[in-house]
């Protein structure tokens, strides 16, 4: 398959959407794959168990106030689905919210994952309105600490045996993110 050339300065080739009932096949490429799923917090999923996380994905879409944001990572200019995205409130901190992405193996090493945590990152503070944004990662996920530096969130620290997958305890790294320090798109 043929990948995208990088944007232009300020053209975005993704956008996010609410995701669909017919989303499930393309939501399972991402966490159906041992690859995508491989530093994150959960072992690869069923179609089964996909079905469910689209069908709670547009549920939580409905409530009010809204609490998630479950979206496809979506190609521009083909309307192919090529990741999951999820920007979630944090009940514990006013005006805050956490964020993470998975994309499918196949657009990888393009630039997608810096644009996907730029959208998040203008819902979170253009269209949210919201204060501070964190994010979490494996420790051994080189790319995704790549990728969350280079979308301007800073490192903050290290949350010993914080995540249970795989039949062991792992840390996570996080990183934040305040208004005043994003730089609008």
């Amino acid at each position: 398959m043929r990948r995208p050339p990088s944007p232009p300065p300020g053209e975005r080739r993704l956008v996010l959407r609410e995701l669909e009932s017919g989303d499930v096949p393309a939501v399972h490429d991402v966490y159906g794959s041992e690859a995508a799923t491989e530093h994150l917090s959960f072992t690869s999923r069923s179609v089964d168990e996909v079905r469910a996380i689209v069908e709670r994905s547009i549920a939580s879409a409905r409530t009010v106030p809204r609490q998630e944001h479950a979206l496809g990572v979506v190609e521009r200019a083909t309307g192919d689905l090529v990741g999951f995205a999820r920007l979630a409130l944090d009940p514990h901190q006013q005006r805050a919210a956490t964020i993470g992405f998975a994309l499918r193996p196949a657009s990888w090493g393009v630039g997608y994952g810096r644009e996907t945590v730029a959208l998040l990152l203008t819902l979170a503070f253009a269209e949210l309105d919201l204060h501070r944004v964190w994010a979490a990662r494996a420790p051994l996920n080189a790319a995704s600490a790549r990728t969350l530096l280079a979308a301007g969130l800073t490192e903050e620290g290290r949350i010993r045996g914080h995540v249970y997958v795989r039949g062991a305890w792992r840390d996570s790294i996080t990183y934040g993110i305040l208004r005043e320090e994003w730089d609008t798109p």
